[in-house]
């Protein structure tokens, strides 16, 4: 960086009001102080560009390295869980997977819960088999109605009575 002391300044000063003269230089002076202003503000923006830039790269790179430390959590629990649903299945049928009385090829060996003919063609459980599997005492704390009537007996059931009512004497 350029160094200027008091003495430079000095004498810049002194050349300046020599050539400029007396009554254009506080002009120039305040022309030369907003540029040498606009410089410092755009040379601090980039800096701060650059700043970001840098720090977003690295964000970059640590999303990354999560990424995949999420990716080998994720295949190490299915590894494991195939192998414990293996192991389970085993267990059961008392042979391996694939043989020939397995649960897994239709044979007479235990069948999982989630395999059950209650899915839907996409292969979730449909609306009633969830309402089913919720207690009935719990249906009733929660004012879950355990029962259907139709739009009509309902409509029926709530209308006020079209005919007046009667007294007790007539």
């Amino acid at each position: 960086m350029i160094d200027l002391g008091i003495s430079k300044l000095a004498l810049i000063g002194a050349v300046a009001l020599i050539v400029i003269g007396p009554e254009r230089l506080p002009k120039v002076a305040r022309t030369v102080g907003a540029l040498v202003g606009r410089a410092q503000r755009y040379i601090s923006d980039v800096k701060a560009e650059v700043s970001r830039e840098v720090e977003l790269e690295e964000l970059r790179k640590m999303r990354t390295e999560f990424e995949d430390a999420a990716r080998d959590v994720e295949r190490t629990i299915h590894k494991e869980v195939d192998e414990q649903a293996q192991a389970i299945n085993e267990a059961f049928t008392g042979e391996t997977p694939g043989g020939a009385g397995s649960g897994l090829e239709g044979g007479s060996g235990y069948v999982p819960s989630w395999t059950s003919a209650h899915k839907s063609h996409n292969g979730r459980k449909s609306w009633r088999v969830k309402q089913g599997a919720m207690p009935k005492w719990y249906k009733r704390q929660h004012n879950v109605r355990t029962w259907a009537q139709s739009g009509a007996a309902r409509v029926k059931r709530h209308r006020p009575s079209s005919r007046p009512a009667r007294s007790f004497f007539e």
